[in-house]
Formats: structure tokens, C-alpha cells, sequence
């Protein structure tokens, strides 16, 4: 049995994350700002967190977390305040690179305390972080926070080799979510199904790649 801890767990991916997780009998270490009902009935371990931007807060949540191996950690919090180059918000933009961007990043930082030889950090990304694939421009708090988030990880992969930590960047695809409103997309099952087969198949050799959760190797 392995302990997996996922962030941004009391709904959408996150939720669903915890729920196959579960249903495959490893051990889930929930983190949210706020429980659902949904979250509490999986019966899983929850860490409410209010902020992960916030050093103070992450260090609670680590010594909460003393003695426990973390063999999986998926960081899937994330927000995205919709924006084109009319209606630009600079404060929206900076909250949006601490959350998705920054927040992960010094939760990896802390993480590895609790990580070993063979761990593995998944980082929920989009590839609307992709510069390469932007077709379609706008959203640009989003775009430019993932894209921080994707060279971020990409360095951190590269850092953590030497101490068998492997790091993957997923992105889920068009998923019907709250966050995204999208109403033709795939359902959360079907994303964290192919999501979990990315994770499954991670490794030292393939970390830092940036993943479609298909199983496509998306560009920069």
C-alpha cells in the first residue's frame, strides 16, 4: 500500500484523484482549503490548509504530516480567473502565478522531507502552458502561470535525478469541471483514469516530460 497526497482534493480532479485512489486501497492524504461532502465520504485522511502560497502554512502541513512517507504527491490545486487583453487584471495575474505556479513548487520543496529513493511528484498543469501550442491567445493570467509552472518543474526534475525522485507534468485534457465550466468535455472519471495510467508509468528515466493524460508528449 502506498500513501499518495493530493491537493486541491474536495472536488473536480482532485476529488476524483482520492476517489480511485481509495477504491485501489492506497492510502490518501487529502489537502483543501475547505471539505465537501463528496471528500468526506471517501473516509480518507483530510489536512485543511488555508493558503499553500504561504510558507507558515506548508510547514504546518509538513509537521502534521512527521513520520509519514509520502510516496506519491499530485499537486492539482490550481485557479484560473478568465482574461483577455481588455479586461487585464495585474492583481488576478499575480494571484494566479503564486497559486499556480509558486504554490506547488515550495510544496515540493517542503514534500521531499517525507520523500525517499523511488517517490514521484506529479504536477497538475494544463497545456495552455504550452507556448508552442497556444493557437488561440487570451487567457493570459492562465497561460503565462502554467507556463512559469511548466519550466519550473522541468529544472526540478532535473534537480531531484540524483535522489531517485521522478517528476511528471500532466496535463488532463478537456475535463467537465466547475473550474473550467466546460460542458463538453470528458468527465473527471475518465480523465484521472488516463491521468493515473501517466503516473503509473513514471519514472526516472521519462521524468520531467510534459504529458497529455492520453499519453501524448506535449511541446513547450
Amino acid at each position: 500500500m502506498s500513501v499518495f497526497l493530493v491537493t486541491g482534493a474536495n472536488r473536480g480532479i482532485g476529488l476524483e484523484y482520492c476517489r480511485q485512489l481509495k477504491s485501489r486501497g492506497q492510502t490518501v492524504v487529502a489537502v483543501c482549503r475547505q471539505n465537501s461532502d463528496e471528500l468526506k465520504q471517501l473516509s480518507v485522511r483530510i489536512e485543511h490548509v488555508p493558503d499553500l502560497s504561504q510558507e507558515d502554512s506548508i510547514s504546518d502541513l509538513i509537521s502534521r504530516l512527521k513520520g509519514l512517507e509520502i510516496n506519491t504527491a499530485i499537486l492539482n490545486a490550481g485557479i484560473n480567473n478568465v482574461m483577455d487583453i481588455n479586461s487585464l487584471d495585474p492583481e488576478s495575474i499575480r494571484q494566479q502565478f503564486e497559486v499556480n505556479a509558486l504554490a506547488p513548487l515550495l510544496l515540493a520543496k517542503a514534500s521531499m522531507s517525507c520523500m525517499s529513493y523511488g517517490s514521484k511528484l506529479v504536477f497538475m498543469s494544463s497545456r495552455m502552458g504550452s507556448i508552442q501550442d497556444n493557437t488561440s491567445g487570451g487567457e493570459y493570467g492562465y497561460r503565462m502561470s502554467k507556463a512559469a509552472l511548466n519550466s519550473a518543474v522541468k529544472s526540478l526534475a532535473i534537480d531531484l535525478k540524483g535522489q531517485g525522485i521522478s517528476v511528471g507534468i500532466l496535463h488532463p485534457g478537456m475535463v467537465r469541471t466547475r473550474m473550467n465550466l466546460m460542458s463538453n468535455g470528458i468527465p473527471p472519471e475518465e480523465a484521472v483514469g488516463n491521468l493515473l495510467n501517466r503516473i503509473d508509468q513514471l519514472s526516472l528515466e521519462n521524468s520531467g516530460t510534459f504529458w497529455h493524460a492520453d499519453g501524448s508528449v506535449l511541446p513547450w
